[in-house]
């Protein structure tokens, strides 16, 4: 069993940034791959960022949507179980409940921004940012 505990939400102006936190707990190896995603109010849940956490230290795969592609970035450290995601240049359009996710699978690039592809889930963290 794993749990995903996200915090760093808040407020910001456009143009701010804000760092992301997913502490999580449980069988390592029940999460090799972790997520982010974010759902705003009327709209779909989007995957934003993934991970393959298996072998991070020497050089793990990360994934991007292309609406976060050079402003996001994805990390892990590994000895404190923490996965972050730093947001910079925040937009409006970010505004949305952002969610940690993470899966017992081995990295599979076409699906790891997919919601079906993770088996646990946090509880999420609002994030609002105001023009």
């Amino acid at each position: 069993q794993v749990q995903l505990v996200e915090s760093g939400g808040g407020s910001v102006q456009a143009g701010g940034s804000l760092r992301l936190s997913c502490a999580a707990s449980g069988n390592p190896s029940s999460r090799r791959s972790m997520a982010w995603f974010r759902q705003a109010p009327g709209k779909e849940r989007e995957g934003v960022a993934a991970i393959y956490l298996v072998g991070y230290a020497v050089g793990g795969s990360t994934t991007y949507a292309d609406s976060v592609k050079g402003r996001f970035t994805i990390s892990s450290d590994s000895a404190k179980n923490i996965v972050y995601l730093q947001m910079n240049s925040l937009k409006f359009e970010d505004t949305a409940m952002y969610y940690c996710a993470a899966a017992d699978k081995g990295w599979q690039l076409w699906r790891v921004l997919r919601g079906d592809y993770y088996d646990y889930w946090g509880q999420g963290t609002q994030v609002t940012v105001s023009s």
